[in-house]
């Protein structure tokens, strides 16, 4: 089974929000052909843009995205990233295209900031959640329904993911490989990025194993730089 990958992109979005997700999810899929050629890939990822334009993201890079809200093919996993949100939050046919799609995905998962977009659209409330450390008290005070869960690098409600601030979002995405295709895949896709989880991260997925029996214990050894 491939999934469909759909990411957003907006005017001052963080590249690294989205950026992190699109090469866990594109590397996992490579690795996925690589040993099994006769599988169907893994995941089949796209950027979606609310038009085929220009969008420039935070300190001045360029991206195309590949597809518009009028053409993108049906999105199984939704990424929605972070940056300044400010503007897109007040932008009506944003969070309805946001919600929509989240009550067709399999997974809806914000990045950062991307969280306020989530909540904007209804999708957090009574639900946990975190966002990047300096925002953990707007989020808290702009939508009292979510528990706000600071010290975490995400926050897993099954259907619903938050991650904490920019790079957390490469670990909720390694996170997620482990959910939907296997710990083994995962644990290939962060060596193959050179990608050393944080010290944050293991201790999560260690306290998290009693309560879910879902998160992913990445084989690897972290370099003593903590």
């Amino acid at each position: 089974m491939t999934r469909n990958v759909g990411i957003y992109l907006f005017d001052e979005v963080e590249a690294l929000d989205f950026a992190g997700p699109f090469e866990v999810f594109t590397t996992a899929s490579r690795l996925k052909q690589r040993l099994r050629p006769d599988a169907p890939p893994a995941f089949l990822v796209f950027t979606i843009g609310d038009k085929i334009r220009g969008i420039r993201a935070r300190a001045g890079l360029v991206l195309q995205p590949h597809f518009d809200f009028a053409s993108h093919p049906h999105v199984d996993v939704l990424i929605i990233p972070g940056g300044i949100v400010e503007a897109e939050r007040s932008r009506s046919e944003v969070i309805q295209w946001i919600a929509s799609q989240a009550d067709g995905a399999e997974i809806t998962a914000s990045v950062c900031t991307g969280s306020f977009l989530l909540a904007q659209a209804g999708l957090l409330e009574g639900k946990r959640a975190t966002t990047h450390f300096e925002d953990l008290l707007d989020l808290r005070l702009g939508f009292p329904g979510i528990e706000v869960i600071p010290g975490v690098r995400w926050v897993d409600n099954g259907s619903l993911l938050t991650s904490a601030g920019i790079s957390a979002g490469i670990e909720m995405s390694l996170h997620l490989v482990a959910r939907l295709e296997g710990d083994d895949l995962a644990q290939r896709t962060a060596r193959q990025m050179e990608y050393f989880p944080s010290t944050a991260a293991q201790r999560q997925r260690a306290a998290m194993r009693p309560l879910t029996g879902m998160p992913m214990d990445l084989a690897m050894q972290r370099p003593l730089l903590d």
